[in-house]
């Protein structure tokens, strides 16, 4: 939206609030407030009539609360990126602020650096989805890259590897998937999207100075010399790699939007990019949910990572994620516990893609080394699983092809 201010819509039913508002955002030239409503029923019917790129919802408001308002919003206006306010950060509000389709989740009242860098995201979203939509291709045309199966350099696929509670191994996952999957007809790369403390990297022991960084700052201008500059080659496995930036605070430099490009960039290049995605709901992983064709979402035997995967599992529809192109993992799986794969499965009424057993005699001196254990020990459980987990995702993926091809 270099050229376009964003357009903003602030409901809120106290006067004085909306006016604090729009005085905090008058001074950002990038900032556009096209309204104000002072209820949850006046604020739908605004946005209705002036079609705000962000609206600025409330969350206690007398005849309607933000979360109806902004599911209300999203179901006729699907482009409007809604950023709810609310004077209680309270983890509930903001599971079911994202169930109904809000972008961001800020606390009233909300730092100045903190509304507009909301609002520049939320700003940044609401052009991609325009900008989709007006380049969508009638029906029956040809597919754009993504849609189909990999038949050449521009139809790769986009797989986040998930895990909605820290720790539960998705990096280790992502590696060693990604040489399972990785051939000369398949080429594969992997992504760190754990911008700020992103370790893939070293689980193939490759560093460099080499990142997203150099990319996403270029993402509307990326062409095969500057990509292959930055991806790193492993030598063992011939898996490329995208790396996190050096230190944290460079990962303030991307944006959502520069990252789904890049990632869009890659479907031309890689039959499977893999994604490894961080646990929190931030704008990174958000577009990596918005670009990707399918997630392996995994889970753990403890409780609060049980925990986790079911809300997420409830969220997922409101994300536009849709259960078929969930791909469900159980990692580090203990036979001498109690909790079972089918337990838990029946728990999430959704089988099992792989069940990956705990091996930490060969898994954590593969890490410890840098060398993924896919290229180690091809007997081994843990190996096997990995390899039956990739059949799953290439069968996963072909089914959704063809559905998709199907509904054309």
């Amino acid at each position: 939206m270099a050229d376009e201010k964003i357009r903003v819509l602030i409901v809120d039913d106290i006067a004085e609030t909306r006016e604090n508002i729009r005085k905090l955002l008058q001074f950002d030239a990038d900032v556009e407030v096209v309204g104000a409503a002072r209820t949850g029923s006046e604020g739908i019917q605004l946005a209705l009539e002036t079609e705000p790129d962000v609206v600025l919802m409330d969350i206690n408001m007398p005849d309607m609360d933000g979360i109806a308002a902004t599911e209300q919003i999203r179901s006729r206006q699907p482009f409007t990126q809604i950023v709810i306010l609310s004077v209680q950060s309270d983890s509930n509000y903001m599971r079911r602020a994202m169930l109904a389709g809000a972008r961001d989740f800020l606390t009233k009242p909300p730092d100045i650096d903190e509304l507009t860098n909301a609002i520049q995201r939320a700003g940044a979203m609401a052009a991609e989805e325009k900008a989709k939509r007006s380049s969508a291709p009638p029906s029956g045309s040809a597919q754009r890259p993504g849609t189909g199966g990999f038949t050449g350099p521009s139809f790769g696929k986009i797989i986040s590897i998930y895990g909605p509670k820290g720790g539960v191994g998705t990096t280790t996952i992502t590696a060693n998937l990604g040489v399972a999957l990785h051939s000369e007809e398949t080429p594969v790369a992997v992504v760190d999207g754990k911008l700020q403390y992103g370790d893939l990297s070293f689980f193939f022991n490759e560093q460099g100075k080499n990142n997203i960084t150099i990319l996403a700052p270029r993402s509307d201008e990326l062409d095969n010399e500057i990509v292959e500059e930055v991806m790193v080659v492993h030598a063992n496995s011939g898996v490329h790699i995208l790396a996190a930036p050096q230190r944290p605070e460079q990962a303030e430099g991307v944006a959502g939007g520069d990252f789904s490009r890049v990632l869009e960039f890659l479907r031309k290049k890689y039959a499977y990019i893999l994604v490894d995605t961080s646990s929190f709901l931030n704008d990174i992983s958000l577009s990596i949910f918005d670009t990707m064709d399918l997630i392996v979402l995994i889970t753990t035997q403890d409780i609060p990572s049980i925990k986790n995967v079911r809300l997420f599992l409830d969220l997922a529809n409101a994300l536009g994620i849709s259960r078929n192109k969930v791909s469900l993992v159980m990692n580090r799986f203990d036979k001498r516990r109690s909790i079972t794969p089918e337990k838990v499965s029946e728990n999430f009424k959704q089988n099992f893609a792989a069940v990956v057993p705990l091996e930490e005699r060969l898994v954590v001196p593969a890490m410890d080394r840098g060398v993924p254990f896919m290229l180690q020990n091809d007997a081994n459980p843990v190996t096997r699983s990995i390899s039956e987990l990739a059949k799953k995702v290439e069968e996963q993926i072909r089914k959704l092809a063809e559905a998709e091809a199907e509904a054309v």
